[in-house]
């Protein structure tokens, strides 16, 4: 592996000495501290740089004394393993050995993505444990949600402050990689979703000696913008994506609320320097969560975005829920879904419902270029009581959509225990201090005062506390519960489902493009794609408690139903809760 040349952090040279790098313009003096007890001044440089080459071998702790007077992290601190405040440790990425050398990952659309949370699954050691059962399954991805160390012992991982650092509460940054060795080892490629548009509130000290990081005249959800004008803070985040990518060999970042960053010319940077330092032959994917529906960057080196309004409208059509973002796809929630998959987005510069445009047209590109699910991180957990929708919808309308979800040309993305119907929620949960304790918890709860369920303030009450260590540990999925039935059914049925993606989907899906969606009725669709081979598949779903006429498909095979007994090739009614997948081959 080529040892790449990080401007930020502290860089093992090939002499034995270790290089320390810290942007300080805000700083006078910079001091170099040991957990030794050793100390030296680093030397002032152009452009607010302080610079040391120092004698600290690998695994060596050492922070910053800023103005003689307060001690701070490395922000590029490489491990934490005494949390956000403590000394960071001297990493050398080269020292591990890896079994897997050769991989070169795979190619985007085989994908098939599988979001969890590193905590829940009991650390990276955890978190290899399931990668057999995963693969079998069939599985090619998991997504680890963000790593950057964040305070305390659990998070989300949105509130992480030192990015470079993979959170010490999950393991060592070589038990990382081993999990990372592991998964290549199944054929498993390994993604990691990345926050580069805020910093946490608690542990983040860049003011104290870079306060130019940040911009005061606009505003985020979470302070001050980050000020991406600036080369050094562009550099910043584009060498943690290079990390992850060369040091680590994550196969792809999953780049959080881009929608935030308002200099669109740093994705493009941050995209093109990754392709560069890509070596030859390397699979290497780079996803958007992007509200703004920016199509135009899904055509410069992204892969792909997180389609939240086929979540979206496919939500409304399985829960009849209709407040909030919800309202964007209340009206004519049918005609919308058609439009998702026909097109990829919903929303292609049309008004939403604060009366501003969004998006731009999407028909011009791939289905791969949207990543497509039921359930996440965010549309789970940003519920106030975090239920997932198999206490939400109807079973049977859930498993017709599930089928639409792994089958459609779409790329797939299941969240941790989706796939055996797991019934704990997943809360939202954080490890602060006792003062942003008490104004998470508040603020959470006012989050959801304009909604009818919580507009008492009794019931508002009645919301998980985030800090609280019970919100955490019923937000572990009961893995257990697997073996069950009725969870064995639901294993089954993405299992089958997965079996068929793989042997029949996937290896058309290159060059291919829709040909339309058809709303049938009120919650019932009929799309078709023309496959790479020219093959097409169409897929009739049915939402509804009604059955729905539908078009014959005389020439075509099916090849998954669900909801209806089949006699013959051709169906002509669409009874409740069904879905019928069919496919005309090429001779």
């Amino acid at each position: 592996m080529t040892r790449l040349n990080y401007q930020h952090g502290a860089m093992r040279l090939a002499d034995g000495k270790t290089r320390f790098s810290l942007w300080a313009p805000s700083a006078d003096s910079v001091k170099l501290l040991l957990e030794s007890g050793a100390s030296q001044e680093m030397r002032s440089e152009a452009d607010g740089w302080f610079r040391l080459a120092a004698q600290c071998p690998a695994d060596c702790g050492y922070r910053y004394l800023i103005n003689g007077q307060t001690e701070v992290p490395d922000p590029a601190s490489r491990f934490q393993p005494d949390g956000v405040t403590g000394f960071g440790q001297v990493i050398d990425p080269l020292g591990y050995p890896w079994s897997t050398s050769d991989w070169r990952g795979r190619p985007w659309h085989e994908t098939v993505l599988y979001e969890l949370h590193a905590g829940l699954l009991g650390g990276y050691q955890g978190v290899e444990q399931h990668l057999p059962d995963l693969a079998r399954l069939g599985i090619t991805a998991i997504e680890l949600m963000p790593l950057g160390q964040f305070p305390g012992e659990r998070n989300w991982g949105y509130d992480g402050v030192l990015p470079f650092a993979p959170q010490s509460s999950y393991g060592t940054p070589d038990e990382l990689r081993h999990l990372i060795d592991r998964a290549h080892e199944l054929n498993l490629m390994v993604f990691v979703d990345v926050v580069y548009n805020h910093f946490g509130p608690d542990g983040n000290y860049l003011n104290e000696y870079a306060a130019q990081f940040f911009r005061e005249d606009i505003s985020t959800p979470w302070g001050a913008s980050i000020d991406f004008r600036r080369p050094q803070v562009r550099n910043f985040f584009c060498e943690n994506a290079l990390m992850w990518v060369l040091d680590y060999r994550i196969d792809g970042l999953r780049l959080d609320a881009v929608h935030a960053i308002g200099e669109r010319d740093f994705l493009i940077e941050l995209a093109k320097r990754v392709r560069q330092a890509t070596p030859p032959g390397r699979h290497v994917h780079l996803v958007l969560e992007n509200e703004n529906n920016d199509a135009a960057l899904l055509e410069q080196h992204f892969d792909a975005q997180w389609n939240d309004d086929g979540h979206n409208v496919l939500h409304t059509l399985l829960t009849g829920e209709a407040e909030s973002y919800y309202s964007d796809y209340a009206s004519e929630p049918t005609q919308k879904l058609g439009r998702c998959l026909a097109e990829g987005f919903v929303y292609q510069g049309e008004l939403n419902r604060r009366g501003e445009p969004r998006g731009q047209p999407s028909a011009q590109l791939t289905s791969s270029a949207f990543v497509l699910f039921l359930q996440n991180h965010d549309q789970t957990g940003n519920r106030a009581m975090g239920e997932r929708l198999t206490v939400l919808a109807d079973e049977r309308a859930l498993k017709a959509a599930t089928a639409l979800l792994l089958l459609s040309p779409m790329i797939p993305l299941l969240f941790m225990g989706e796939e055996w119907g797991c019934l704990q929620p997943f809360l939202f949960f954080t490890d602060h201090n006792p003062a942003l304790a008490k104004a998470v918890r508040e603020g959470r709860r006012n989050e959801f005062s304009e909604f009818s369920s919580f507009v008492d303030p009794d019931r508002r009450e009645a919301i998980p506390d985030p800090n609280a260590l019970d919100t955490f540990t019923r937000s572990i999925p009961d893995w257990a519960e697997r073996s069950l039935p009725n969870h064995e059914q639901w294993r089954n049925h993405y299992r089958h489902l997965l079996d068929l993606r793989h042997t029949l989907i996937i290896p058309r899906l290159p060059a291919r493009q829709s040909l339309g969606c058809e709303v049938l009725a009120k919650k019932a669709v009929a799309a078709t794609w023309q496959l790479g081979d020219r093959s097409l598949l169409h897929i009739d779903l049915n939402l509804s408690p009604d059955p729905v006429p539908v078009r014959e498909r005389n020439g075509a095979d099916v090849i998954f139903h669900y909801g209806l007994n089949l006699c013959g090739r051709g169906h002509s009614t669409l009874p409740a809760y069904s879905v019928v997948i069919s496919m005309e081959f090429t001779t």
